[in-house]
C-alpha cells in the first residue's frame, strides 16, 4: 500500500460514508453503543466496511468514533477502550485488506474544555492519548478527528496524537449554516489553528450538505496551504412517515466535484445519510476530472477562537498592544497578586478598540505565581476580545500553561540566540502550534552592528527549522535601543530590519517606543522612528495603541507606502475631523449610572466585579428585585441580542451567565426567607437513547438566570419518566433535546405521550439535528435553534 501522504499528493482519495445509521438498520438498538458491536456483532461491522470498499472507498473509517473512555462510560464500558478500539481497526482491515487505508476515528468526548466546561486541557490530552494509542498499536494507517465543536478539544486531540504516534492526521470540525461552530469558531480561524499544529488534512464533516461544506472549505483555503477534506451529509435531515431521512441523492453529492478539486480537496467522503451508493457515485465522478493540484504558498497567520490576523509577507504591519504588562503599573501588579483580572479585561477591550490587532500579555511581577496568573490572563482576554494573543514570558512553565489555555495560534514573546533559550522555548512552540518572536541577542548581549544581529537571526531560524517550525512562524525582533544613550544604533536597527527581510526572508518586529526612553515628549520621537521602521519593512510593532501620535504615524505611513489602498483606513479613522484627534489615553469612559454599570458587568462577563457592584447598589437603597430587573436582566438580554447578531459567541454567553449567577448568589443572601416566585417551571431533558446534553445544559443555565425554575432530568430520559415528572411537578413547559438523527423519533414519542395523558404544557424542542419543519411535524409549540432563542421563546409563550 502507498503511503497516505504520498497518495493524497498524487490523487483525490475517496473516504467511506455513514456508519451509525447502517448499524442501527442492522441491529443497533436506540441508545445502544455502536462501538460495542465490534465485539457483539463483528460480522455486521465487517459487512458495512466491505460494502464501502466494494463501492470504491480508498479509506475505511474504523467503528471507533465514540471509543474514548468518557463516551464509553455512559454504557459502563470505560475499561474496554483498548479492546474495542483494537477490534475496530481489525474489522476495517479485514474488510479492506491491502486495498484500503484504515483510519482510526476519534470523536469528541461530549465535554467542553475549561473555562467553558469542566475538563482540563491535560485531562483531554490524556483521554485522547489512551484511545489513539490503541488505534495506532492495532495498525491504523491514519487518525481522523470528526465532528468536533470545540477547537480547544480538537487541539488537545491533535497534541495527544503527536505525543503517542506519527500517523497522518485528518482534523475536521462541524459548522452550522451560519458558518461557525457551536462555540463560535469560523472556518478560517479553525484552519489557522490546525495548520499550526501541522495536521496533514483539514476540513469539515457533518452538519451541512455538500454546498455548505464547499463554502466552509473555501474560507479555509484562504488561510492554509494544507490538503482539504469534504465529508458532507446527504442533504439536511427531514421527517418522512415518522422516520428521519437524508434526502441528498448520490448525484447531488457529486455536484461540487470540480469546485472541490480546484480548492485542493484531496479526500472526499460522506457523513450522515450517505450509503455505498453515494460513495460509488463519488468514486465514479472523480474519473471525469484531472486530479492534479499544486498547494498555494504558505503564509503567516495567527488566530484566536473567533479571529484571524495575517502577519508578514504582503500583509501590512500589525499592531501589538503593549499595555498588559506590570512594568511601571502598580495597580496592575497589585491585581496580579490578588488574582483579579479587571485591568487585563479593560486594557484588552480598550486597546482593540484603539486599533490593536494582537494583544501582548505579560504577568511577570515580583511575588506573582506567573503560571497561574498567565493562564488566568489568557482566559480573561479571550473572554472579551477576538484578537490573537502574544504570550510574553521567559518562564517555560508559565508559557506551557498559557499555551494550553489559549484557543488559537499565538505568538510567543520570545526566544533569543542563547542555546538555553532555544532548547526551552522552540519545542513548546512546535508542540502547541505557536509562532515565535526571536530576539537578536545572545550570551554576549546585543551586537553593535546589523550584521551581528542578522547572524543571530540566522541561528534562531536554523534552530526553529530543526524542531519543525515553518519559516513563516518566526518573527525577528531587531531590538530598539534608546537613542538617549547610543544615538547611532537607531540606524543599525533600521538596517537590520532590511537585512533580515532581504537576506533571510523573515518578518520583523520591534518594541518601537523604547527608542525614546529617557527623553522628553517621547511620543514625538517614537512616532517619527515608527514611520521610518515601517518604511524599512517592519511587520509587527509593539506599541501603545491608545497613543494618538503613534496611531497617526501608523495610519499615515500605510497610505504613503501604498499599504492602505485608496486610503480607506485613513479616511475611516479621520473623516469629519477638523482638529487634532483626542490626546492619548484612549476613549473616555461614559458616565454610567449604577443600573447601567450592573448591565455592563453582565455584558462583559466581569464575574469578580459584579458582586461589589451589587453591594454598592444595595447600599444605595436598591432592592433585590430592582437590581435584578433593571440592572442585571437588561445586561443579559443585551448579550442575547449580540449573540443573535454574531457579535458574541457561546463562550461569552456562558461567561455572562456565570457572572449573573454570582450576582444572584449575593442577592439570595439578601432575600433569605423571602419567597420569590419564578417566572415559570420548566422541565428539561435529553430524549431516550441520546447521551448528549451540552446544549441542554446551556439552556438550563440561561433559563435559571432569567428567573425560571428548571427541573433538569439529564440525558437518555424515557418518555414515561418525563410524563411522570411533568405531572408531579406541574410544570409550565417541557423542553426536549436531541443531537442524533437516530433519536429524533423519541421527541414525537414523548410529545404523543404528554398529549395522550392530557397534560397541557408548552413543548419546546431543539438540538443539532432538529429543524423548524421537524418541530412543526410533531406538533411542538416551540423550536429553538440555540439557548438564547430558547429563553426568548419560553418567555414569550408564558407571557413575560
Amino acid at each position: 500500500m502507498n503511503d497516505f501522504r504520498k497518495a493524497i499528493a498524487e490523487r483525490v482519495l475517496v473516504l467511506d460514508g455513514a456508519m451509525g445509521t447502517l448499524l442501527q438498520e442492522r441491529g443497533l438498538s436506540p441508545g445502544g453503543c455502536p462501538e460495542e458491536m465490534n465485539r457483539t456483532a463483528p460480522e455486521v461491522v465487517v459487512d458495512i466496511h466491505a460494502g464501502y470498499a466494494a463501492a470504491g472507498a480508498d479509506i475505511l473509517v474504523a467503528n471507533s468514533f465514540g471509543g474514548n473512555r468518557v463516551k464509553l462510560a455512559h454504557y459502563g464500558l470505560e475499561k474496554d477502550v483498548v479492546a474495542l478500539n483494537r477490534k475496530a481497526v481489525e474489522l476495517a482491515r479485514q474488510a479492506g485488506g491491502a486495498q484500503a487505508f484504515v483510519a482510526g476515528s476519534i470523536g469528541p468526548t461530549g465535554r467542553f474544555v475549561e473555562p467553558v466546561g469542566d475538563a482540563s486541557f491535560s485531562e483531554m490530552v490524556d483521554i485522547f492519548a489512551e484511545q489513539i494509542t490503541a488505534l495506532a498499536e492495532a495498525g491504523a494507517d491514519l487518525i481522523t478527528f470528526e465532528t468536533f465543536l470545540d477547537i480547544r478539544e480538537l487541539k488537545a486531540g491533535v497534541i495527544a496524537c503527536r505525543q503517542v504516534c506519527d500517523l497522518p492526521i485528518i482534523a475536521q470540525l462541524t459548522f452550522d449554516d451560519g458558518g461557525r461552530t457551536v462555540l463560535g469558531t469560523p472556518p478560517d480561524a479553525a484552519a489557522v489553528t490546525l495548520d499550526a499544529l501541522q495536521v496533514d488534512v483539514v476540513g469539515s464533516n457533518c452538519g451541512l450538505g455538500i454546498d455548505g461544506i464547499h463554502d466552509v472549505l473555501a474560507q479555509m483555503r484562504r488561510v492554509t496551504s494544507l490538503p482539504l477534506i469534504a465529508q458532507a451529509n446527504a442533504g439536511l435531515p427531514i421527517l418522512k412517515d415518522g422516520e428521519t431521512i437524508f434526502p441528498g441523492t448520490p448525484n447531488e453529492m457529486v455536484a461540487y466535484h470540480q469546485q472541490l478539486i480546484a480548492l485542493g480537496v484531496r479526500v472526499i467522503g460522506g457523513c450522515c445519510g450517505t450509503t455505498p451508493e453515494h460513495i460509488r457515485a463519488i468514486r465514479n465522478a472523480l474519473e471525469d476530472y484531472s486530479q492534479a493540484w499544486t498547494p498555494p504558498p504558505r503564509r503567516g497567520f495567527l488566530s484566536s477562537r473567533a479571529g484571524v490576523v495575517e502577519i508578514g509577507g504582503q500583509a501590512s504591519c500589525v499592531l501589538i498592544g503593549e499595555r498588559i504588562n506590570p512594568t511601571g503599573k502598580k495597580g496592575y501588579s497589585a491585581e496580579l497578586l490578588s488574582g483579579k483580572t479587571a485591568y487585563i479585561r479593560r486594557e484588552a477591550t480598550e486597546q482593540v478598540a484603539a486599533g490593536a490587532h494582537l494583544l501582548d500579555v505579560n504577568c511577570g511581577a515580583p511575588g506573582v505565581d506567573e503560571p497561574l496568573a498567565l493562564e488566568r490572563a489568557v482566559y480573561a482576554v479571550s473572554g472579551v476580545s477576538t484578537a490573537p494573543l502574544v504570550l510574553d514570558t521567559s518562564d517555560p512553565i508559565a508559557l506551557e500553561r498559557a499555551l494550553m489555555a489559549a484557543d488559537g495560534k499565538v505568538l510567543i514573546n520570545s526566544v533569543n540566540g542563547e542555546a538555553k533559550s532555544l532548547e526551552r522555548i522552540l519545542p513548546l512552540a512546535h508542540r502547541y502550534g505557536a509562532a515565535v518572536i526571536g530576539l537578536t541577542l545572545d550570551e554576549e548581549g546585543i551586537p553593535e552592528t546589523a550584521e551581528g544581529r542578522v547572524a543571530i537571526a540566522q541561528r534562531i531560524l536554523d534552530a526553529a527549522l530543526a524542531v519543525g517550525l515553518p519559516k513563516e512562524d518566526l518573527v525577528i525582533d531587531c531590538l530598539t535601543l534608546t537613542v538617549s544613550a547610543e544615538q547611532s544604533r537607531a540606524l543599525e536597527t533600521l538596517r537590520a530590519l532590511r537585512m533580515v527581510r532581504d537576506e533571510l526572508g523573515l518578518s520583523t518586529a520591534l518594541g518601537v517606543s523604547n527608542i525614546s526612553f529617557g527623553l522628553p515628549s517621547r511620543p514625538i520621537l517614537s512616532s517619527a522612528f515608527f514611520a521610518m521602521a515601517l518604511e524599512a519593512g517592519l511587520k509587527a510593532a509593539i506599541i501603545n495603541p491608545k497613543d494618538s501620535r503613534m496611531m497617526d504615524s501608523y495610519r499615515s505611513a500605510l497610505v504613503l507606502l501604498c499599504q492602505d489602498l485608496r486610503a480607506e483606513g485613513y479616511i475611516d479613522s479621520y473623516a469629519g475631523q477638523t482638529t487634532q484627534v483626542a490626546a492619548s489615553g484612549g476613549p473616555a469612559d461614559e458616565i454610567l449610572d449604577l443600573r447601567q454599570r450592573l448591565a455592563a458587568a453582565i455584558i462583559s462577563g466581569d464575574r469578580e466585579g459584579i458582586v461589589p457592584l451589587v453591594e454598592e447598589a444595595l447600599q444605595e437603597g436598591l432592592d433585590a428585585m430592582t437590581i435584578g430587573n433593571e440592572g442585571l436582566l437588561p445586561g443579559l438580554e443585551e448579550v442575547g441580542r449580540r449573540f443573535a447578531d454574531n457579535r458574541v459567541f457561546l463562550p461569552q454567553v456562558m461567561q455572562s451567565a456565570d457572572t449573573m449567577q454570582a450576582a444572584f448568589g449575593r442577592l439570595r443572601e439578601t432575600m433569605s426567607g423571602q419567597a420569590v416566585k419564578p417566572l415559570g417551571r420548566i422541565l428539561m431533558a435529553t430524549v431516550e437513547g441520546d447521551i448528549h446534553d451540552i446544549g441542554k445544559n446551556i439552556v438550563c443555565t440561561l433559563l435559571e438566570n432569567h428567573g425560571f425554575e428548571v427541573i433538569d432530568l439529564g440525558k437518555n430520559v424515557s418518555a414515561q419518566k418525563i410524563l411522570e415528572v411533568a405531572l408531579e411537578r406541574q410544570v409550565d413547559a417541557v423542553g426536549l433535546s436531541a443531537l442524533m438523527t437516530t433519536t429524533l423519533q423519541q421527541m414525537q414519542v414523548t410529545l404523543d405521550k404528554l398529549r395522550d395523558a392530557g397534560i397541557k404544557v408548552f413543548t419546546m424542542v431543539g438540538g443539532a439535528v432538529v429543524t423548524q419543519d421537524y418541530a412543526d411535524s410533531i406538533g411542538a409549540d416551540i423550536y429553538a435553534a440555540d439557548a438564547i432563542e430558547a429563553v426568548a421563546k419560553i418567555k414569550q409563550a408564558l407571557g413575560h
